[in-house]
């Protein structure tokens, strides 16, 4: 009899180790096996031979008729676990899919691959100069290319160039609802070499798709979010995350990894390179790369440079009421540049970073105001169905006739969101095709459902939040408007700013990319905040070199290490009294913020407390974690302090 140890793929399975089966036969290291677990069968990993031990063993159940996982695989699952400390059974989880013991591949014979690299534009000077600097080394680039710079095309050509040596790509982006559209423009060029991954398939076409990566002898090109960074393929020569900028790529549940950490352990594993893309690069990465001497490439040109369009930028006051005579929400700048469009068969985008019609719901009678009664949070008016609903939890409700506190009909409905602009905008331009995109979207309402439609023009005014501002290629927009470009100013968090900058350029991205004149109009209520000002003149040096002394001024990211901690409580009181005990127990030499209510304090009727512990040593807060008490639960690395 042999004994192995397998790391277990469950979520109920918390433990810090694997645990031993045994099995008659002799076993590879990185086989996939079912195994009993309690009272179900479950998949694992065999990870190590070992010994007999001391207990009694249960037998491996079955044995899928699989190739084992690569090595590098193996090697990233370890570090993954030491890095971001987290249970076996979470951690087997990001490298086998579900139902992995109902995979068949007897019988499968693998299509033959065909790729038409004539349909390639030739590489413009930037590109090339970028090309040459990182084809000859397997190392990590940080593009910084300006939105239309045609980072997708140099993409396309260093995955070529993987291909020829036999070797596969990894290409990450921030959203589902973008794959469509790169999956479109990769296969265009290399056929069915091309495989996406992602969580709104079937589960079956997850797995069927798993199983083509792992059994695949030809190199291969996967697509998709974070999750497609665990792909089990054999050799990877490429790893490229665009828009590397986004939230998105933060895991915002146990293991709470950071996905440009994860890839840069996998290129050094693969012996691969790295490309970071991004027109707005995060600071931390910008730093990092620079302290590093690492390789930043500018791309600062359009890739269709030949007559480059014109695109006028103008800031509207929002306090100047003089502008809003013929609408609440759009200025007399933005009605006009939307009306030319129109005329000119051109389209519009209207950004709002908020859903709904009214962000807040009050009695001006009694100043009762609509909440959640499980979060504590201001509940949002959806005028559609004339309904309240709580965006942190799901809770709904029906909008209020009267005040439920005083009984007077003095409800009103404060602000603005998607819903309410979509109203105004009909009023204005009855005779144009509206469409809003946001996350109450159906999902054969999303825009990476609507893409090709939107893209042809078939809607005017197209209406919507942050899911417009990420990488959509529009040929017939002409006119971008900000609402309100000061919102996510509001945010109490040091990443304000950042995302501020962020949000304008990405959106403002969508014009001037080379195919029409294009209008760009930023309404605020800060004119002169300057976050704002060197987003709209692409001013990317003065605000890096403004926030950097900022972050540094108060311990921030580059310069520390974030450890946020989390309690959970009954009532406010205990959950206070719980975060400073911790606090007072913590080293001395540590920077600790707070213990304070967390932003959104009340969450399914518990009580959230939060410390926020910063360290110039990342070891320093594993330790940490490492002797957490009950009841507390972690984030490290977190991309803000919400």
């Amino acid at each position: 009899m042999n004994y192995y140890e397998v790391w277990v793929r469950s979520s109920r399975y918390h433990g810090n180790g694997g645990l031993t089966y045994s099995h008659p036969t002799k076993l590879d290291i990185g086989r996939i096996v079912t195994i009993p677990l309690r009272s179900e069968t479950v998949s694992g990993i065999i990870v190590k031979q070992v010994n007999k031990p001391a207990m009694a063993t249960k037998e491996i159940v079955s044995i899928p008729d699989l190739p084992r996982l690569p090595k590098h695989s193996l090697d990233l699952m370890f570090w993954l676990k030491a890095y971001y400390p987290s249970s076996v059974g979470t951690i087997t989880q990001q490298f086998l899919p579900a139902d992995i013991a109902k995979a068949k591949i007897i019988g499968q014979e693998e299509k033959s691959v065909d790729s038409d690299y004539s349909s390639l534009p030739e590489l413009n000077q930037d590109q090339s100069l970028a090309y040459k600097t990182i084809k000859d080394s397997n190392d990590t680039y940080l593009v910084h290319g300006r939105t239309g710079s045609g980072k997708t095309r140099l993409y396309m050509e260093l995955a070529k160039d993987a291909l020829k040596t036999g070797r596969s790509t990894i290409l990450l982006t921030p959203e589902i609802s973008l794959t469509g559209q790169l999956e479109n423009q990769f296969k265009s060029v290399f056929g069915n070499r091309v495989v996406v991954l992602h969580s709104t398939l079937t589960q079956k076409q997850r797995l069927n798709r798993w199983v083509q990566i792992l059994t695949s002898n030809q190199p291969l090109i996967v697509i998709g979010p974070r999750s497609a960074l665990f792909s089990p393929l054999k050799r990877i020569g490429l790893i490229v995350i665009d828009e590397e900028h986004e939230p998105a790529y933060k895991q915002e549940q146990a293991p709470y990894y950071l996905t440009l950490r994860v890839a840069s352990k996998a290129r050094s594993l693969c012996d691969a390179k790295l490309v970071l893309g991004s027109a707005t690069p995060l600071i931390s990465d910008y730093y990092m790369a620079d302290q590093l001497n690492k390789n930043i490439i500018r791309l600062s040109t359009l890739a269709s440079n030949q007559n480059p369009p014109k695109l006028n930028k103008q800031i509207v006051d929002n306090k100047d009421r003089t502008l809003f005579d013929r609408s609440q929400y759009l200025s007399k700048p933005l009605i006009t540049a939307i009306d030319k469009a129109l005329s000119d068969g051109l389209q519009s985008l209207l950004y709002l970073n908020r859903r709904g019609t009214a962000r807040v719901v009050v009695c001006e009678t009694c100043d009762w105001q609509a909440r959640c009664p499980k979060c504590d949070l201001p509940l949002t008016y959806h005028g559609d169905n004339h309904s309240l609903r709580c965006h942190n939890c799901g809770f709904i409700m029906t909008a209020p006739v009267s005040c439920p506190q005083c009984k007077q009909p003095t409800v009103k409905y404060i602000s603005i969101g998607t819903k309410a602009v979509v109203d105004e905008v009909n009023r204005l331009f009855p005779q144009a095709k509206v469409q809003r995109f946001d996350a109450d979207n159906l999902k054969a309402e999303r825009i990476d459902q609507q893409y090709e439609s939107v893209k042809n023009g078939d809607v005017d005014i197209i209406i919507g939040t942050q899911m417009l501002a990420k990488g959509f290629d529009l040929p017939k927009l002409s006119v971008v408007g900000v609402l309100m470009a000061d919102t996510s100013l509001q945010i109490p968090d040091y990443t304000a700013n950042e995302r501020t900058y962020q949000l304008i350029q990405q959106v403002i991205g969508r014009v001037g990319r080379g195919h029409v004149d294009g209008t760009a109009i930023v309404q605020t209520y800060q004119p002169g905040n300057q976050t704002i000002v060197d987003a709209l003149n692409d001013n990317w040096e003065h605000f890096y070199n403004a926030e950097l002394q900022e972050r540094q001024s108060y311990n921030f990211p580059p310069f520390a290490h974030l450890l946020k901690l989390t309690v959970q409580r009954a009532n406010s009181k205990n959950a206070e009294r719980s975060a400073k005990q911790l606090a007072d127990s913590l080293p001395d030499n540590l920077a600790i913020d707070g213990p304070a209510p967390a932003f959104h304090e009340k969450q399914a009727g518990k009580y959230r407390w939060q410390l926020i512990v910063k360290a110039r040593q990342r070891s320093q807060l594993l330790a940490i974690i490492t002797d957490l008490p009950a009841g507390w639960s972690y984030d490290i690395d977190p991309i803000d302090l919400i």
